[in-house]
């Protein structure tokens, strides 16, 4: 049974909405599901615009049969040649020999890697090249990298709607809606279009500026995508969403604070630095990297204009978790943000040397202070060091001067470390015949307290 809505008179939504796959792209959850849209227009020519996952197949053809009513399908205009919008084009072109297919020369390179054969009828277009189909005339643009090299949109100048392939999607399933109007896209959508856009395309904010260029030219009144709903109101929100993404500027003047912890002393000393910069207004988001998916973190690491990294030490080096979600951060391009760290380790913490390192090679990252090290959990006194922090945190969101406190005047701790694992025996002296209970080894490898 068909399952179409209108988008304009002659312009009908044909996809489909996936809720029994938990991931996208085979890594990405999408707990709300997954739309893949689809479009036919009824001219004096047809036009379907993309086709489908093969995981909503069986009602995409339904709903094609249904809406062409017998007509013949003349075109078919395939702007992005991935899976997710054409692992169904082969079928269509076994179901409609006669529809010629309307796409650039990248993209009948890659249909013909992907279906092994090549399409009965092709008509390349270039930028800037033209259709009409009878009422509707459309123009073609290429977007190189938004997100694949051979993604093009097309622009209907008669009803004023870009096909934006890709971009301006959204993860989750539309659940009978069509259009963004018909929700409130800023409280129930906005995460999973950032959440999108950060991990799909967010590594070519370059690109996306270049398309985003090419728009404002155009006079858009509505803009359909391949994955969520609709634009046909209030256009300069999502714009305007995209324009900050692409050029990787924070939407919130905050703070994000990702910690990856064992045994629970680096999570005590995030939680620590998250009360004291709450109380001093500061806005705090917080993830344990070892337990949300690194999507949501690196969406959120888009979103927020400081960013907190702590991090116990694990076999020499980045707790695991953490290490993967730098890493991907990186991989994504993100750049500009102000960052501080946390480094724990029991005997040899190096874990905040090692995030430097992967921060300090990102366009524009700033590390504000040098990170504050625990030894297994914080010891007496240390609250002093992440209430330091937060004002300096607090300071830099704000965009204000640091204000240095003289210390309060403290009694030095009495006592000896070990040497060689660094236990403490506090005490005035150190009886000869001492032997540390940790590495058992004798008083001459203890030292007073400096």
């Amino acid at each position: 049974m068909h399952c179409i809505r209108h988008v304009t008179e002659d312009l009908i939504w044909i996809g489909g909405n996936d809720r029994q796959h938990p991931l996208f792209e085979s890594t990405h959850p999408v707990p709300r599901g997954m739309s893949f849209n689809s479009y036919l227009l009824l001219d004096e020519k047809t036009v379907l615009f993309d086709t489908v996952d093969r995981a909503v197949q069986t009602q995409f053809f339904e709903n094609l049969e249904y809406a062409l009513g017998g007509r013949k399908l003349d075109y078919v205009f395939v702007h992005h040649m991935e899976p997710d919008h054409a692992a169904t084009l082969g079928d269509v072109m076994l179901r409609h020999p006669e529809a010629t297919i309307v796409c650039n020369g990248k993209i009948l390179n890659m249909i013909r890697q992907f279906h092994c054969t090549d399409p009965k009828e092709v008509h390349l277009v270039n930028e800037g090249d033209s259709i009409t189909t009878g009422r509707h005339t459309f123009t073609f643009v290429n977007a190189p990298m938004v997100h694949w090299p051979e993604v093009m949109v097309s622009y209907d100048s008669t009803d004023k709607i870009l096909f934006s392939a890709d971009a301006f999607g959204t993860f989750g399933a539309l659940n009978g809606v069509l259009f963004a109007d018909e929700v409130n896209f800023d409280r129930d959508w906005l995460d999973e279009a950032r959440r999108y856009y950060t991990n799909i395309v967010g590594k070519y904010g370059p690109q996306v500026q270049a398309l985003l260029k090419k728009a404002a030219g155009l006079d858009i009144q509505m803009i359909c995508p391949l994955h969520g709903p609709v634009w046909r109101k209030d256009l300069g929100y999502i714009v305007d969403k995209y324009a900050k993404w692409a050029a990787y500027e924070p939407e919130v003047q905050g703070v994000l604070i990702a910690f990856a912890s064992v045994y629970g002393g680096t999570e005590t000393a995030a939680n620590i630095l998250a009360c004291r910069l709450a109380e001093m207004g500061i806005p705090v988001e917080m993830y344990d990297v070892s337990v949300t998916h690194y999507s949501y973190v690196l969406s959120d690491a888009f979103k927020y204009s400081h960013i907190v990294f702590a991090s116990t030490t694990y076999n020499n080096g980045i707790f695991v978790s953490m290490e993967n979600l730098l890493h991907d951060i990186a991989h994504h391009a993100l750049r500009n943000r102000k960052v501080a760290l946390i480094q724990n380790g029991s005997w040899a913490p190096a874990s905040g040397k090692l995030m430097t390192e992967i921060i300090s090679g990102m366009k524009g990252m700033e590390i504000l202070e040098a990170p504050v090290t625990l030894k297994s959990t914080l010891a007496p006194g240390q609250d002093a060091e992440l209430e330091a922090l937060a004002k300096v945190l607090a300071a830099s969101v704000k965009g204000e001067e640091v204000v240095e406190e003289a210390p309060a005047p403290q009694d030095k701790p009495k006592g000896f470390v070990c040497k060689i694992c660094g236990f403490v025996y506090e005490s005035d002296t150190l009886p000869d015949d001492f032997i540390c209970p940790i590495c058992r080894r004798p008083a001459s490898d203890f030292e007073p307290l400096a």
